[in-house]
């Protein structure tokens, strides 16, 4: 489970056996989670953030896209 980013008390990270899926990343804090798709960035999954929080989560991953594509193509190869 390869973290990318740590930013504030969230961890941006992948999972090592999602290659099948496109570019997408987790945000962890505590025993939330949320994923998004990178291209373009939108909501995949939410477990347990509020809609507050999940919009400050998605800025984030606006911000640091272009870091979070290329992590996951580094790691799982071109899509």
């Amino acid at each position: 489970m390869p973290t990318v980013l740590r930013i504030g008390p969230y961890r941006f990270h992948f999972y090592s056996r999602e290659d099948r899926e496109p570019p997408h990343i987790h945000v962890s804090r505590d025993d939330y989670e949320v994923k998004f798709w990178l291209q373009p960035v939108a909501l995949a999954a939410n477990y347990g953030f509020g809609m507050a929080e999940l919009r400050d989560i998605e800025r984030l991953v606006q911000q640091h896209c272009e870091t979070l594509i290329r992590a996951y193509t580094e790691f799982h190869g071109q899509h």
